[in-house]
């Protein structure tokens, strides 16, 4: 059986070529009864446009790129899912890609996308390599950065309050009564890292507290396993911390295990507070204390900032021509964190 073409979607409903066109472009005064009885035909006869068809005459190809770190991090999973249903709402379908905060994998994404002519991209991962980002702006490629600044370029951005989401971590912490208090990060080139660590700081020498340098461990790639090492270093020191601020709750994971191998008890033992409320945080044993991200609205409010579709007014910033939206985070007390041990009420 032959495939179905524009001609016959035209005959059988009734309408001209240019009506189907416009439908499928979504352009034109078309009414809504005669837009959706065009669909309904088009869906019967099983047609479908031909995106590489048209990318080649310039036209939409409704798609996205979107450039994550992980995947297979929940926070990025759960972002990726947001994207999808709120670029599906819109008619877009979404091109994964996981660039592992690796430049070179980052540019030859982009490199990909442009080729397949999408029609925006967002991007939450690091992006070191310039060159390739500088030639989509240069081509008016819209792009918006999701839970990630890309300082020094004028792009659609949506991100959380990672300063404040580090001192409402310190500010619990402080509350239950601990003074010892130790970090893990993320690698030192993540920003949205970087910027909790500051939060927590300051919210410590608010209260007159330090967190010395040697206090804050990094970690690269394996997050459960870097942090679980780290974890385990700093619990198995002289002075050890009797709470840890884990800058994501992978690394929050790592290091329930770097204290249960060490057999430390959470909280009784060591508190420990992770970022980012994934669907691990409340499954893990004791359910994580965790700071929450919305990952549902940063991945709304991605894509239609990208799409043109958000209406707010116009950027408050000197020189700034797109949106720039911060989201507040929220502290979510569970089970991992107490007040620390040989104190009471």
């Amino acid at each position: 059986m032959m495939k179905a073409t524009i001609y016959d979607v035209a005959r059988e409903a009734g309408v001209s070529i240019a009506a189907v066109s416009q439908v499928i472009n979504g352009k034109g005064k078309i009414s809504e009864e005669r837009r959706a009885a065009i669909v309904s035909v088009m869906e019967k006869l099983n047609y479908k446009p031909s995106v590489i068809a048209a990318a080649l005459t310039g036209k939409k190809t409704y798609t996205l790129g979107l450039l994550v770190p992980d995947i297979s991090n929940p926070f990025f999973a759960e972002i990726a899912r947001a994207v999808e249903d709120q670029g599906s709402l819109h008619g877009y379908s979404i091109v994964i890609c996981s660039t592992d905060n690796r430049d070179e994998r980052g540019e030859n994404y982009l490199s990909l996308l442009e080729q397949k002519s999408v029609d925006g991209i967002i991007i939450g991962t690091g992006m070191g390599g310039k060159d390739m980002l500088e030639k989509l702006l240069a081509k008016s490629v819209p792009i918006a950065a999701i839970a990630r600044e890309m300082s020094g370029y004028d792009v659609e951005t949506v991100v959380i309050n990672d300063y404040e989401g580090g001192r409402l971590a310190a500010r619990h912490l402080i509350e239950l009564g601990h003074t010892r208090m130790a970090v893990l990060a993320e690698s030192a080139k993540i920003p949205s890292s970087q910027e909790r660590i500051r939060g927590f700081r300051d919210e410590l020498a608010a209260a007159g507290l330090e967190l010395p340098p040697e206090a804050v461990r990094a970690s690269e790639r394996d997050l459960v396993k870097d942090g679980k090492r780290n974890a385990a270093a700093l619990l198995d020191s002289a002075e050890r911390p009797t709470a840890l601020f884990c800058c994501n709750d992978l690394l929050a994971i790592g290091a329930l295990q770097g204290a249960k191998e060490l057999g430390l008890r959470v909280p009784e033992d060591v508190s420990v507070v992770g970022f980012d409320n994934t669907i691990l945080a409340s499954v893990t044993d004791p359910a994580l204390t965790t700071i929450a991200q919305p990952t549902d609205k940063l991945g709304q409010l991605a894509v239609d900032l990208i799409l043109g579709k958000y209406e707010a007014e116009p950027p408050k910033q000197t020189g700034a021509s797109k949106q720039r939206i911060v989201l507040e985070p929220a502290l979510i007390v569970r089970q991992s964190t107490s007040q620390p041990a040989g104190r009471s009420n």
